[in-house]
């Protein structure tokens, strides 16, 4: 019984300890770690486009999903026309699934559509609501968005922005 009581005391001293503990220092890194400035940072992920002689770029979400899709790059894929509203192309694979589904979307996003597996990026907004499972969205093209805006297939060239 005296082992049980102590072992309970143990524990609870334990949990104790790790509630109350200090957090001036648990949150200072040593100097030649990220800082939480720098992590912020690394978390803005972007994105080149290429479209015959043009190129855009986009901002990315953290997320699984991105995370994922960022994976796949560098990328160059025949994007078609859907509805005069989008252009998406199948992905070599499927990616996560792990992000908020949405069934509207907004001029420039570039989201995940799960059935296909696509990546798609609207161009127009027809005001028509997507159909289940939804979207997931992992980014948003910066400026330039016009340059999808054109009829039939585009090839596109994606791959990694990393701005310095």
């Amino acid at each position: 019984m005296r082992r049980i009581f102590l072992a309970f005391a143990f524990a609870i001293a334990f949990v104790h300890a790790g509630c109350g503990a200090d957090n001036s220092t648990a949150n200072s890194a040593p100097l030649n770690s990220p800082t939480k400035t720098s992590t912020l940072e690394s978390q803005i992920m972007k994105i080149r486009l290429k479209i015959d002689d043009k190129v855009i770029t986009a901002t990315l979400n953290d997320s699984k999903t991105t995370r994922d899709f960022i994976s796949l790059l560098p990328l160059t894929l025949t994007m078609n026309d859907l509805f005069r509203r989008e252009k998406f192309a199948h992905l070599p694979r499927a990616i996560s699934e792990e992000g908020k589904r949405s069934h509207t979307y907004e001029v420039g996003q570039v989201v995940y559509w799960s059935p296909g597996p696509d990546v798609a990026i609207f161009y127009r907004n027809d005001g028509e609501k997507i159909p289940n499972p939804g979207i997931i969205v992992i980014g948003k093209i910066d400026s330039g968005v016009a340059a999808l805006d054109v009829a039939g297939s585009v090839k596109v060239t994606i791959e990694r922005h990393d701005e310095q």
